[in-house]
C-alpha cells in the first residue's frame, strides 16, 4: 500500500486526506443522524398526556425542548398555543428550518470531496501523461521503466481520486435524503399535536 501511495507522487496527500475527513464524516453523520434521537418514539402521546392533564409547565416545555430535535419543534408550538394554530404551525416551521440545518452539518464538506477528489485523480493523470512525455523526449522510448512510472502515476492518482469520490458521492446523497425525510416526519408529528390541542384530531 505504501509503494502505491508512493508512486501516486505527491497528489496522493490531498487525496489520502480527503478519505480521512470523508470517513469522519460518514461516521459522525450516522450516529448523529440516528433516528431514535431524532424522533423518539411516544413523544408526541406522552406530551398531549400531560397537556390534557394541565402538567406541561415552562420547566417541563424547557426540558422538552433539551431533550431532543423533536422536541425542540413541539416546545416551539406548545410555547405560542395561545397565539392560534396558525402562528403554532408557522414557529413549528421556523424551528424545523434550522433543526434541517443543523442535521445537515458537514454534509457541504462531503459533497465538495466527491466533486475535487476526481479532479484530483484527473490533475495526477495529466502530471503523469507530462512525465511520460518529457521522458520520451529526454531519452526517446527505449526504456519503458521510464515510460510505466508516469502511466503509472497517472492510473493510480485516478483510480485513488474515483476510489474516494465514489462512496464519498453515495454517503452525501443518501444522507441528504435522510435529512429530508426526518424533517418531514418531525413537522407531521409536530402537527398532530397541533391539531389534538385545537380538538381537531384525538
Amino acid at each position: 500500500m505504501l509503494e502505491i501511495l508512493e508512486q501516486g507522487g505527491w497528489l496522493m496527500i490531498p487525496i489520502v486526506a480527503c478519505s480521512i475527513v470523508s470517513l469522519a464524516i460518514i461516521g459522525e453523520r450516522f450516529w448523529s443522524l440516528n433516528s431514535k434521537k431524532i424522533l423518539p418514539k411516544e413523544l408526541v402521546s406522552s406530551v398531549w398526556k400531560l397537556h390534557k392533564a394541565k402538567q406541561l409547565d415552562k420547566s417541563k416545555v424547557q426540558s422538552l425542548s433539551n431533550s431532543s430535535p423533536l422536541g425542540r419543534v413541539l416546545a416551539a408550538g406548545i410555547l405560542n398555543e395561545s397565539h392560534g394554530r396558525e402562528i403554532m404551525k408557522e414557529s413549528i416551521e421556523e424551528v424545523g428550518r434550522q433543526i434541517a440545518h443543523e442535521l445537515e452539518r458537514y454534509l457541504n464538506s462531503l459533497g465538495t470531496i466527491a466533486s475535487i477528489t476526481p479532479l484530483l485523480g484527473l490533475l495526477g493523470t495529466v502530471i503523469g501523461m507530462i512525465n511520460v512525455f518529457s521522458a520520451i523526449m529526454a531519452s526517446g522510448v527505449g526504456d519503458p521503466a521510464v515510460l510505466a512510472g508516469g502511466i503509472s502515476q497517472a492510473l493510480i492518482t485516478t483510480a485513488s481520486g474515483m476510489s474516494v469520490a465514489i462512496p464519498s458521492l453515495m454517503f452525501y446523497r443518501y444522507f441528504r435524503g435522510k435529512v429530508d425525510e426526518l424533517v418531514i416526519q418531525m413537522e407531521t408529528e409536530a402537527l398532530k399535536l397541533v391539531e389534538m390541542m385545537h380538538g381537531d384530531r384525538e
